[in-house]
């Protein structure tokens, strides 16, 4: 019997043997010590141990804390046998939290998985009997398969549209339509499908005889024949049920129908006595994908005896970002708007959230990587800084702003921690260091950090950073997190008063590993909105947040635009304390000022009315006070002014020639004009970048404008910026010193020079 065999075997065995202490602390013996710290709601639900059990749990209120202790307790309390406890999740890296968490409050043998993952190993255990032979091999890429089901079926398709098409097949599995119901189905759901609804019938379902030809099964598949065995063979129904009793659902307002008829078949439907789920309708964001709200919304419609609990209590965002979550959540429609909860913040007072407009796009970008890198001097690491986005295609600008900053960052989704081929090589040479015992590489390191230091300095491991942002990045901070984690595991162990030496530091590498909880590295995070469920940082930037990408172009039913909104509750609630929303008015540099921030944003920033009228930039690079000036910049794409190569690069764009060309820049002025730049920052008490960015400052130096029209040709010059610097710039342009014509201006009786610049400041004031 193999090991995917083992798990599903009668002998209560399980998998998940026992493990070592946990470097948190030594685990509880007494019941009731996992109870403590809980606050009331999180008791209550730690104590209803007695199904069916309903957790509505908004956004950091500590839903995981409270599930994972639940069933700790039930497993110290002895009426939960680990064997037979199984929770499940909706990703692996949730289901690795949720085992390492338990692993630490001693509940070892508790399965925590995936659907697909519980599925598959019940599907690969019972299939020989009830179907006979071996199981179809799992097919885990659909791509090329659609693509040669679309060619049986006559159609043409670009590569751009195979990911659409097989998205749609994926949808159909999910809320079990056949090919032939496709075209009704998808009507009735008012889906807009990527091509003709006939012409999918005929793709969806030559994917299917293919997969049938070749004895292969998608991922779906894997869902749906684990719950027909189930439905078709009642022995083998009753054989699951019998191993499993106890079952937890996270993110239970994501199930699909299909993920439904699984869970219904694993728990027998009915009373649900064993059945606990956990979820909050107002992060309901994979609609899109077959996910509906219905299942946790009716949830005590069909288990009437059933513990509702609510946790409001937010332990992770302050006062301030909680009062806008809960903005959001009050002008919300809709069945799943009746049932929000309304959060109530337990952290201290923290900043305001900030709104900001800018020009375009690349300003918006360049400005935001600025204000990342003085959080980071302010102290605020960067894998706690966040830039979120609606699509992934919106990342690359922000890429290149934080590279030109020299600022690391990592994208949402690559490759996990553990698989990583440096992490994988790291472990076998600090292993092989903790056999050897006596290894000279060690032998004079004081700790079990400097330990570490001394393996992975055998393979590039430095002291400090590297340069850039590549590859040889990447790969330090890869071995730097191991580094964080070493330091972070002795001081837990010696809090416990238990040793820490490199045998028991790798032992909890493997543990962690297997249990795929990987450590932080040391990079601002760029992710999706989607991508950014289920995780936080200290600080956010919500970017690009124009009517047209939140909500999203295609958005047009009700419930489209309210998932939309749910889509920004989710990416507000990812903050603990710095929080900022932006929006550019142009997609390039001189491009058409005409986008509006989001409406869902209307009646909560300042100065959004009734009329909808704009907010100033509150601290940004460029101000909504220029929108006048980008409508009269010039528009189209931007050209090289020496080679005359069509520009895409931000910091290209605005300077108006590529990196490579040679370069016309005054140096002597460019040098006066950061000396004049830092004088006015200092005066105003504002960052530099705040009057003017170095690539500003740059294309002021080539150009050398001689008149008001030609400075508003360059790029971040705006009119808030015109009126306020720009006769100094001009001065500056004209070999002239500024503070001498400052000084003379003082002795003007009448007090107009200052009045103005008084006037104007307190036109753009954000209290305005």
């Amino acid at each position: 019997m193999g090991p995917m065999q083992q798990e599903l075997s009668m002998d209560g065995a399980g998998v998940g043997g026992p493990g070592g202490a946990s470097w948190y602390g030594a685990r509880p013996s007494d019941p009731d010590a996992v109870l403590a710290g809980l606050d009331p709601e999180q008791r209550a639900v730690a104590t209803a141990l007695h199904g069916p059990v309903c957790v509505l749990a908004g956004a950091g209120t500590g839903k995981t804390r409270a599930i994972t202790h639940r069933i700790a307790y039930g497993v110290r309390t002895g009426v939960f046998q680990p064997q037979q406890v199984l929770a499940v999740t909706f990703t692996a890296r949730a289901a690795g939290e949720m085992r390492g968490r338990l692993r630490q409050l001693g509940a070892d043998g508790v399965q925590a998985r995936t659907f697909h993952s519980a599925a598959l190993r019940q599907l690969q255990y019972f299939w020989p009997r009830a179907v006979g032979g071996e199981v179809p091999r799992l097919l885990e890429r659909k791509v090329q398969l659609v693509a040669e089901a679309a060619g049986r079926s006559g159609l043409r398709v670009q590569r751009s549209e195979l990911r659409d098409l097989t998205s749609e097949i994926e949808w159909a599995k999910v809320t079990q339509i056949v090919p032939d119901d496709y075209p009704v189905a998808v009507a009735k759901a008012g889906r807009d499908a990527p091509r003709d609804a006939s012409e999918i019938t005929r793709v969806y379902a030559a994917y299917e005889q293919a997969k049938r030809d070749r004895n292969v099964i998608d991922f779906e598949d894997v869902l749906l024949l684990t719950a027909a065995i189930l439905e078709d063979r009642p022995e083998i129904a009753e054989r699951v049920r019998g191993q499993y009793r106890h079952f937890t659902v996270d993110e239970y307002q994501d199930v699909s129908p299909l993920q439904q008829r699984l869970l219904d078949q694993w728990t027998g439907g009915g009373a649900g006595a064993g059945l606990c789920v956990v979820g909050d309708a107002s992060q309901t964001i994979y609609s899109f994908t077959g996910a509906t709200p219905d299942y946790l919304l009716n949830f005590r419609t069909k288990h009437p005896d059933a513990t509702v609990v609510k946790l409001v209590r937010d332990y992770r965002s302050t006062p301030q970002v909680v009062h806008l979550a809960n903005g959001l959540l009050g002008h919300a429609r809709g069945e799943a708007a009746r049932h929000r909860l309304e959060l109530v913040s337990q952290r201290p007072s923290g900043p305001e959230p900030v709104y900001l407009e800018y020009p375009d796009e690349p300003a918006e970008a360049e400005a935001t990587a600025y204000r990342i890198k003085e959080l980071i001097e302010q102290g605020v690491r960067p894998s706690e800084i966040a830039v979120l986005f609606r699509t992934n295609g919106m990342s690359e600008i922000y890429e290149q702003a934080l590279a030109d900053l020299g600022l690391a960052y990592q994208l949402k989704g690559a490759e996990r921690f553990f698989e990583r081929p440096e992490v994988r090589e790291a472990g076998l040479l600090l292993r092989g260091a903790a056999r050897a015992g006596s290894d000279p590489l060690t032998a004079d390191a004081p700790d079990l950090a400097a330990q570490v230091r001394a393996v992975l300095a055998t393979r590039g491991f430095t002291a400090t950073a590297p340069a850039g942002s590549g590859a040889v990045r990447e790969r330090w901070e890869s071995l730097a997190a191991l580094v964080r984690l070493a330091e972070e595991f002795e001081a837990g162990r010696r809090a416990a008063g238990e040793p820490a030496d490199l045998p028991a530091y790798v032992a909890e590498l493997d543990a962690r590993a297997a249990a795929q909880h990987a450590p932080a590295v040391e990079g601002v995070t760029l992710a999706s909105l989607h991508a950014a469920k289920g995780l936080e940082w200290d600080a956010v930037f919500l970017v690009g947040l124009t009517e047209g990408t939140l909500p999203i172009i295609y958005a047009k039913t009700d419930e489209q635009l309210e998932e939309e909104r749910r889509l920004l509750y989710v990416g507000v609630t990812r903050a603990r304390a710095h929080l900022s929303l932006s929006w550019a008015l142009a997609r390039s540099p001189g491009g058409r000022a005409g986008r509006k921030p989001t409406r869902f944003l209307d009646g909560l920033r300042p100065g959004s009315g009734a009329g909808g009228s704009r907010t100033g930039a509150r601290g940004g690079a460029e101000g909504s006070g220029e929108r006048s000036a980008a409508r009269r910049a010039p528009r189209g794409p931007v050209r090289c002014r020496v080679c005359g190569r069509t520009l895409t690069e931000a910091v290209e764009r605005k300077l108006r020639r590529c990196e490579d060309c040679p370069s016309t820049m005054d140096e002597g002025l460019y040098e006066r004009l950061r000396e004049w730049r830092s004088r006015r920052a200092k005066e105003q008490g504002v960052p530099a970048y705040v009057v003017f960015t170095d690539a500003t400052l740059m294309a002021i130096a080539e150009d050398v404008p001689a008149s008001v029209a030609e400075l508003t040709q360059i790029s971040g010059v705006g009119a808030m910026k015109l009126d306020k610097y720009g006769a100094d710039v001009l001065s500056l342009c004209s070999g002239e010193d500024p503070e001498v014509e400052q000084a003379a201006e003082s002795d003007d009786p009448s007090g107009e020079v200052d009045a103005g610049l008084a006037e104007d400041e307190s036109e753009n004031s954000p209290e305005k």
